[in-house]
C-alpha cells in the first residue's frame, strides 16, 4: 500500500495576489506628517496620566509658540484615524494652545508591539507614579509572554531569543527592577482605585499595600472606609495580619477596627491640632509642611525669648 504524500504548497497571500511589491514596502515604511489632533484617538488603557501641572503650562507655552518641536508617533487604526502610541502630553498641549494639527510620525505596529512601545517611551520620564508603573509593566509583561508564543516566519519566539529567560526576568533587566519587584508592582493592579490613590500619595508604601491587594473587592472598601474615619493607614505587619483573616473567612468591619487600632511599633505619640483653628494665622494655599515648619521656628523663637527673661 503506497503511502500518502503531504504536498506542500506555498500559496500567495492576499496581500501578494492584490497589491505591487512598491505598495507593500510602503505599508511598513514609516514616514511623517501633519494630522489633526481630531482624527488621533488615546492608546486604549493607557496607564500613564496627562497632568494639568507646571510642566504642562509650560509645554502648553512652547507649543504655542513654537509648535510640537518632537512629532508624536501613531499608528493607523483599521476603522481610519490614528491611535496615539507616544505623545499624549504634546496632544494635550496642542489643544489647549488652540492647534489644529500636530507632526507625527506613522508606524506600521502590531498590537502587542504598539504596547511595548508605549509602555517603553513613557518609563523614560522622570517621574512616574507607582499605579503607572504597576499598570504598565502588567501591560508589557502580557504583550510580551504573547510574543514568546508566536511561531510564525517573522518572528523568533522570545524564549528563544533570550536563552530561556522568562518574560518577567527580562523585563525587570530592561527597567532596572528585581523579578520580585515588578511581580509587586502588577499586584498593585488588584488594588481598588481609592486605595492605589493612597499609594501614589506616599500614604501606603509598597509592601503592605501589595499585602492588602490580595483581600476581594468588597474587604478593601471596608478598608478604605476605615482608613478613611479614623485617620490611619496599616503598618507591613498589620497588612499581613488582615490579609491572613481574610483568606481564613474571619475578616469583618470590627476585626478590621480592631487590628487597625493596635500600636504600630515605631508609633509615636502625636500632637494634632485641627487645620481650620491654623488657616487664619497662614496664607491661603500653605501646605501643611509649611505651617509645620513655620510653627517650629515660632516655638524655637519662644523658648530664647524665656529663657532670656530667666536670667
Amino acid at each position: 500500500m503506497a503511502k500518502s504524500r503531504e504536498i506542500s504548497m506555498n500559496l500567495p497571500s492576499v496581500d501578494d495576489l492584490f497589491t505591487t511589491q512598491e505598495e507593500r514596502d510602503q505599508k511598513n515604511q514609516e514616514y511623517v506628517k501633519d494630522i489633526s489632533i481630531y482624527e488621533i484617538t488615546d492608546f486604549p488603557n493607557h496607564p500613564f496620566k496627562v497632568k494639568m501641572d507646571d510642566k504642562m503650562l509650560e509645554t502648553i507655552e512652547s507649543v504655542r509658540d513654537h509648535g510640537v518641536l518632537v512629532p508624536a508617533l501613531v499608528r493607523e487604526k483599521p476603522t481610519g484615524g490614528y491611535e496615539m502610541i507616544s505623545g499624549h502630553r504634546r496632544k494635550m498641549a496642542s489643544e489647549l494652545a488652540g492647534k489644529e494639527t500636530m507632526p507625527c510620525i506613522v508606524r506600521n505596529l502590531s498590537d502587542d508591539q504598539a504596547v511595548i512601545v508605549m509602555v517603553d517611551s513613557n518609563l523614560q520620564r522622570e517621574e512616574i507614579l507607582p499605579s503607572e508603573k504597576a499598570f504598565a509593566y502588567k501591560m508589557k509583561l502580557d504583550a510580551m509572554k504573547r510574543q514568546g508564543q508566536r511561531r510564525d516566519l517573522t518572528s523568533v519566539p522570545l524564549a528563544q531569543k533570550f536563552k530561556g529567560k522568562t518574560s518577567r526576568e527580562i523585563l525587570g533587566e530592561q527597567v532596572g527592577e528585581s523579578q520580585d519587584q515588578i511581580r509587586r508592582y502588577i499586584r498593585l493592579t488588584e488594588l481598588i482605585p481609592e486605595i492605589l490613590e493612597m499609594v501614589d500619595d506616599k500614604k501606603i508604601s509598597m509592601r503592605p499595600a501589595v499585602e492588602l491587594s490580595y483581600l476581594p473587592k468588597e474587604e478593601q472598601e471596608i478598608l478604605y472606609d476605615i482608613m478613611e474615619s479614623e485617620a490611619c493607614t496599616p503598618s507591613h505587619a498589620q497588612a499581613i495580619k488582615i490579609r491572613k483573616f481574610s483568606a481564613e473567612g474571619r475578616l469583618n468591619e470590627d476585626v478590621l477596627l480592631s487590628i487597625m487600632a493596635e500600636e504600630k511599633p515605631n508609633q509615636v505619640e502625636q500632637w494634632k491640632i485641627p487645620k481650620n483653628r491654623l488657616k487664619k494665622y497662614f496664607p491661603s494655599g500653605t501646605s501643611q509642611q509649611k505651617m509645620e515648619e513655620t510653627i517650629i521656628k515660632a516655638l524655637e523663637l519662644y523658648r530664647r525669648r524665656e529663657k532670656s527673661r530667666e536670667r
